[in-house]
């Protein structure tokens, strides 16, 4: 423990040493002995409590008060500070104790300051206004005793002790809070983010579908008019194939900036997801709507430099106006909106249309549609009818491509461009497509030796176990797999061409026929023949159709032709309806033919029949070759 005693009598100081030599243990006993005698048994146990029987005292004697000053500030700087400083009033001719006390606690504000005096020279609040607090300053007269001043310097010694132990206490949980505080900013400031997050699209940050649906909430439940907007990006796809998606989401950023750009104020536009945004704001109705989304159609019709390529954009715009009370589901809004867009998409794209009823009665029917279609496989109402593929020269029957009919007894014949997109936008096409193949197997095991050409849509063949499931049915028929083709477009490739080419190679290792329908109609068709296993070309019809008027689908079909020839592959004909189109065919090099003016498609009777004649017409026409 140490004291600093500061004191400009030699006599004094020996005094202090004198009071603050450790006894022994007998005469700290006897003091406590008399405590018990004088005062009871606590007042002795205090006492002991208070005397340290093992403690030592590290004694500082200072003659004047400037002395005292700087062994304290020595102290401090060694960071051995002093726990007590007795300190006299009078010490002649330097500072005085009021003036001493005021200086050493100006340099530490812990010590414990005792004043000790024989005189009244200053008053202790003179003195706790120059040296306070109050609590630290303590105050014994001349001549002291040796008792009250040891007790005094131990009790104070155990506070300054603890006073050290609990400012560090203080100070680690001061730290403890301010920890707690910067976690607190920090969480909220997290909770921020992770709002804003789940609020807003990463790409472009502009707010997400759940950002949108909060938005069109609140305009629902408004009194105001107001307008949804839903735009879609045409071609978006051609950029992310042609130049990547990275060029593809830069797009899409620059895209976002243009609609905020020319949207009018109050407009709230947020990216629903790929290259759709939408649009709230109020309008008077659906004239000044559909003026503010050509404005925003014009602002996507415009040329982008994207990493250095020129993009040509383009948007598809629908809209909806709501009246004020006219409903109260923020999801029907959306829904109407975007029929709406299909609509726009429909109709050509690059256009704006506005929503009317008939769109909806469009949806309502395709939704009628759809639930007979599902009842249809079940009932019995779909059949196949077969349309004969023949040679070119001898009208030789090789095949028969199967074409899917729907009789419903609510609606009559349905054309399959009417189903068929419909059963491709639901798992219908699964359950469809099942069962055109297991139906057209059990036709062609009547043949005596055609094949049968099944065409698959582009979501069959993105099936999971594709490969596995055709496999699975062609066995289980016991139909070779050379007698099966399989018809894709280049649709049904082109959205990931790897796993495509792994698809088609795996078909044509177990012996399938793989055809390519309505070739030259497609994206990347040279590129498709050079990396697809193919056994065979089918001309589109529009082309076939147009060779007699335009120059240029006579010298595509030609170009087709030859490169079939040149690649070892069979070439189809599609949609063959007149002699003249047969003899142009044959003279192009064409090795098959398909049509009306050869045959049209038939029921599986007469599928047979013919198939077992095997060539169209008399046997002499088909050896002349002048059949119809």
């Amino acid at each position: 423990m140490r004291i600093l005693i500061i004191d400009d009598e030699p006599a004094m100081h020996e005094s202090y040493a004198q009071s603050f030599r450790p006894r022994d243990a007998g005469a700290g006993a006897g003091l406590d002995a008399m405590a018990a005698e004088l005062f009871g048994d606590d007042a002795a146990d205090d006492a002991g409590a208070l005397r340290p029987e093992c403690a030592t005292f590290d004694l500082t004697h200072s003659m004047q008060g400037l002395d005292g000053v700087a062994a304290v500030e020595a102290a401090l700087a060694a960071g051995t500070p002093y726990s007590v400083a007795f300190i006299d009033v009078r010490m002649p001719p330097g500072i005085d104790g009021k003036e001493t006390a005021r200086r050493i606690r100006a340099l530490d504000p812990d010590i414990n300051l005792v004043i000790v005096t024989g005189y009244s020279d200053f008053s202790p609040l003179e003195i706790s206004r120059a040296a306070g607090p109050a609590d630290k300053i303590f105050y014994i007269a001349k001549p002291f005793e040796v008792e009250e001043v040891v007790q005094t310097a131990t009790a104070l010694c155990h506070r300054w002790a603890s006073d050290r132990e609990l400012a560090i206490a203080r100070e680690a949980m001061a730290g403890h809070v301010r920890l707690l505080e910067e976690q607190k900013l920090e969480l909220a400031a997290n909770e921020s983010r992770a709002v804003h997050m789940a609020n807003h699209d990463s790409l472009t940050d502009a707010p997400n579908r759940l950002a949108f649906l909060r938005a069109l909430h609140g305009s629902v439940r408004s009194t105001e008019r107001f307008a949804m907007a839903m735009l879609d990006l045409d071609r978006f796809k051609l950029v992310n194939d042609s130049f990547g998606h990275l060029a593809g989401d830069e797009l899409i950023r620059v895209v976002c900036e243009r609609l905020h750009q020319a949207a009018p104020r109050g407009t709230f536009i947020a990216r629903l997801g790929g290259d759709e945004f939408a649009a709230l704001f109020p309008a008077t109705g659906e004239d000044e709507a559909s003026m503010i989304c050509e404005r925003l159609l014009k602002a996507c019709a415009t040329t982008f430099s994207v990493f250095g390529h020129s993009v040509q954009g383009g948007a598809s715009v629908g809209v909806v106006v709501v009246e004020p009370g006219s409903t109260g589901d923020p999801i029907d809004v959306m829904r109407r909106a975007d029929l709406a867009l299909n609509e726009a998409k429909r109709s050509g794209r690059g256009v704006v249309r506005a929503f009317d009823e008939s769109m909806d009665e469009s949806i309502r029917f395709r939704r009628r549609i759809e639930s007979g279609l599902s009842n249809a496989i079940a009932g019995g109402e779909l059949s196949l009818v077969y349309q004969p593929i023949v040679a070119r020269e001898t009208l030789e029957i090789t095949g028969f491509e199967a074409l899917l009919r729907w009789h419903s007894p609510e609606y009559g014949m349905i054309s399959p461009a009417m189903f068929i997109p419909i059963a491709e936008e639901s798992n219908l096409i699964h359950e469809l497509g099942d069962w055109v193949l297991e139906t057209a197997l059990a036709a062609v095991k009547a043949w005596p030796g055609q094949y049968v050409s099944v065409n698959f849509s582009p979501r069959q063949f993105r099936r999971q176990n594709f490969v596995g499931q055709v496999i699975e049915r062609v066995q289980r028929s016991g139909v070779s797999p050379s007698r099966v083709q399989i018809e894709i477009t280049e649709t049904a490739i082109f959205d990931d061409a790897e796993r495509a080419a792994d698809t088609l190679y795996r078909l044509r290792q177990m012996g399938f026929r793989i055809a390519l329908d309505d070739f030259g109609t497609g994206y990347s068709s040279l590129y498709n023949i050079r990396k697809f296993a193919l056994d065979c070309l089918k001309i589109d019809r529009s082309f076939i159709d147009g060779m007699g008027r335009e120059r240029e689908s006579m010298a595509i079909v030609q170009s087709i032709i030859h490169l079939g020839r040149a690649l070892g592959m069979e070439v189809v004909a599609e949609g063959v309806e007149t002699q003249a189109q047969v003899e142009t065919l044959r003279v192009a090099g064409c090795s098959h033919l398909q049509g009306y003016h050869l045959a049209r498609p038939m029921p599986q009777d007469d599928a047979d029949t013919l198939a077992t004649a095997r060539f169209i017409g008399t046997s002499d026409e088909a050896a002349t070759g002048t059949a119809a």
